[in-house]
């Protein structure tokens, strides 16, 4: 055994050498190779019982990565196959930019025939302390930045039973300004089987100062302009049989209107959700429910402006009809034409 030992060892030592010495520049022009971008790897080391490390991938213009990790399974790859464990990435950067044509600066990988591969199984990832930078030149004419930072994310199989091929999952992080102030924090947790096309999982979102995305959303929401608005929102993922449902509980509080801005007569009630359907502390809450294909999740916007104005509608049916009368009083020619729906709750 002792000399079984000794043996091991020089032959461990020897690979950890020439990794540390020939790999980094292989594993470099492989890469680079795939992307046909410059990429630059720093070092390359092996450690026991099997443990393989990649420190400071720099990938031109894309990415910075501090540290990736995993261990292969040895006995697997005796059967051809690719299994790793522990799969790591620690602090990468991502800059990610989308150009005034709308095309984003990812490397398209070229198909090229080659002999088999060996398949690759990866039991689980850890994404940890991961930044993504994110330009948009197309959006307007200032380019529009934002950034998700400290993200974490965590995949892997589900334990028990050791005959499920579900997927436990976790997302958290930091969304933040050009100015790298906070303004939103995620968090997106539950399980997967995308084979059985079956789902449970929460979305959260937390005190999200809306008006950063307002390059985006327009005047889809509300003719007035925004200067600040505060969304919380709980959505319920779940799916079953590929039919997948999502409950939401939509809050946005603390609305903060350009009381300067020239108001504008739209009556698209859509639109108008924001200045009509508030409750009297100015807060809007909707609860509504979307039901799409998990496999092909889809939602268009006249689809969404459905959603709206039946969660809406339930909301003015909670209020009272003194606060309903206060707001049409203002607005009644504007609204006289929405239809038999907002006749029957005034009806009553």
């Amino acid at each position: 055994m002792i000399v079984l030992l000794a043996i091991f060892l020089v032959i461990f030592f020897t690979a950890s050498a020439w990794v540390g010495i020939y790999a980094p520049k292989i594993v470099a022009d492989q890469i680079q190779q795939a992307l046909k971008v410059k990429v630059k790897l720093d070092k390359i080391s092996l450690s026991l019982p099997c443990t393989i490390a990649l420190e400071k991938l720099e990938i031109e213009n894309l990415a910075q990565i501090k540290r990736i990790s995993f261990s292969p399974n040895l006995i697997a790859l005796l059967f051809g196959k690719v299994v790793i464990h522990g799969l790591t990435i620690t602090e990468p950067v991502v800059y990610l930019e989308r150009s005034a044509n709308g095309k984003l600066n990812l490397p398209v990988i070229e198909k090229k025939p080659a002999a088999k591969t060996p398949e690759v199984y990866p039991t689980s990832l850890k994404i940890q302390g991961a930044r993504i930078i994110f330009t948009d030149k197309k959006v307007n004419a200032v380019e529009y930045r934002m950034m998700v930072d400290k993200l974490n994310i965590n995949i892997s199989k589900v334990s028990l039973p050791i005959t499920s091929l579900a997927t436990n999952f976790s997302l958290n992080c930091q969304l933040a300004n050009q100015a790298g102030e906070v303004f939103g924090e995620v968090d997106f947790s539950g399980w997967l089987d995308y084979l059985a096309r079956d789902m449970d999982a929460t979305l959260q979102i937390k005190d999200m100062e809306v008006t950063n995305f307002s390059a985006y959303y327009g005047n889809f929401i509300s003719n007035k302009k925004l200067l600040s608005a505060k969304l919380d929102l709980t959505s319920a993922f779940k799916a079953k049989g590929n039919a997948l449902n999502i409950k939401t509980d939509f809050n946005l509080s603390k609305l903060v209107y350009d009381e300067n801005q020239p108001q504008e007569v739209n009556l698209d009630l859509a639109k108008n959700a924001l200045d009509f359907f508030t409750d009297s502390r100015g807060n809007l809450r909707l609860e509504f429910d979307i039901d799409t294909r998990l496999d092909k999740p889809a939602l268009s916007q006249a689809k969404l402006k459905s959603v709206i104005l039946k969660a809406a509608m339930k909301n003015l049916s909670n209020q009272s009809p003194q606060q309903l009368m206060d707001k049409v009083v203002s607005v009644v020619d504007q609204y006289k034409e929405l239809g038999e729906g907002l006749k029957a709750i005034f009806g009553k």
